[in-house]
């Protein structure tokens, strides 16, 4: 692990994975209706969501597939990972009251660019809700030392200049 408690690029391996669980309740929907500006009524109102094929409310696609984010940032790769592409597929819906487990396995690891290739899939209960992949830009304990080496020793802001801005790769 890493000074921000997250997996490095070289601590990672195919088959590692996490879950990450979320009930997600009224407040989640609101709150996200307010971020987005999705307010599509099968997800904020029930009498016309019961007119729906749903017959009822149901969570933004958006949100619940949010805890695979969760699940990225908090525990795979963790903290200092950036977010790249996700494909989804939504293939059954989540419903308020429903808790999400996001399920997310390496598949593939292209070490000297800091890419990890992800499985992920999001379940309620035993059902699977949403599948995809992700591909994540890691942190690299080999990239900060190399930068760190790289800096004269009477650099005026050390602690700055020795982490380095993922979004600015030189491999990228």
């Amino acid at each position: 692990m890493n000074e921000l408690g997250g997996y490095d690029i070289e601590d990672l391996y195919v088959g590692m994975s996490a879950t990450y669980r979320k009930q997600l309740i009224e407040r989640d929907v609101l709150l996200f209706a307010d971020a987005c500006g999705d307010r599509n009524p099968v997800h904020l109102d029930e009498q016309y969501a019961r007119a729906t094929p749903f017959g009822g409310r149901i969570v933004h696609g958006m949100l619940a597939a949010s805890v695979i984010s969760a699940a990225i940032a908090s525990q795979l790769p963790g903290p200092g990972s950036v977010y790249l592409s996700q494909d989804l597929k939504f293939m059954r819906p989540v419903r308020l009251g429903d808790t999400v487990d996001a399920t997310i396995t390496v598949s593939e690891i292209i070490t000297q660019m800091r890419r990890v290739l992800l499985r992920t899939i999001c379940k309620v209960k035993d059902e699977v809700v949403i599948s995809g992949q992700a591909l994540i830009m890691a942190t690299s304990f080999a990239a900060v030392a190399a930068t760190a080496r790289q800096k004269p020793a009477d650099s005026s802001l050390p602690h700055a200049d020795a982490l380095e801005n993922p979004l600015m790769s030189r491999e990228a």
